[in-house]
């Protein structure tokens, strides 16, 4: 074996680990997908598992806004009284939204035929082109929407991912900036209580 390639071996030796982790963060840092995968991971932990809280007395402000559905049909969230709103803002080169995405899909799979919830996935892509091509080639089933017109403050600031549910009265019953795990069985109970209450 020649000198050069023992240096190289002894270097690999000795700095193997270093070279990984520094491949790994860069990985990390560049693609969306690592990232995601990153999260996912943190979220099995059950830290970022989301919960539903009691309404406080002032939270039963009503905040409507417009969406147009799949179908290109606008809809208010005030024509939806009497059901329960999930609503997600979400973009498709968002890692935080991508990882997310299999705990809502299992939310969606649970309650999507139930008569009284209403998923609403606002794309905030500037294409909506792209957001509707991310979602089949995941192979996600949830609907797509896009914003028509304004948003209160309350609803969404521009920090992605948010959600929130709203109550059958349209009340806010939740509202997270940021990742979470949607398809825990105490998230879905919660929500099944919401159903329950007139």
């Amino acid at each position: 074996m020649s000198k050069s390639s023992n240096r190289t071996l002894l270097f690999l030796k000795e700095h193997g680990f270093s070279i990984f982790l520094g491949l790994a963060v860069v990985i990390l840092l560049v693609s969306p997908d690592a990232k995601a995968w990153a999260i996912r991971q943190l979220m099995k932990t059950g830290v970022f598992n989301a919960k539903i809280e009691e309404a406080a007395p002032g939270d039963k402000l009503v905040h409507d806004f417009s969406f147009s559905d799949p179908d290109g049909n606008i809809v208010s969230t005030n024509q939806l009284r009497g059901k329960v709103l999930f609503i997600n803002f979400w973009a498709s080169w968002c890692p935080p939204c991508r990882a997310e995405f299999p705990s809502i899909e299992a939310l969606y799979q649970k309650f999507k035929d139930h008569p009284d919830v209403v998923f609403i996935m606002i794309n905030q892509d500037d294409e909506a082109v792209a957001g509707k091509s991310y979602l089949d080639k995941e192979g996600f089933t949830f609907p797509m929407h896009r914003l028509h017109g304004p948003l209160a403050n309350e609803i969404y600031n521009g920090s992605l991912p948010t959600t929130l549910v709203m109550d059958k009265a349209g009340s806010i019953r939740f509202k997270h900036e940021g990742f979470a795990n949607y398809g825990s069985t105490k998230f879905i109970a919660q929500l099944g209580e919401l159903l329950n209450k007139n």
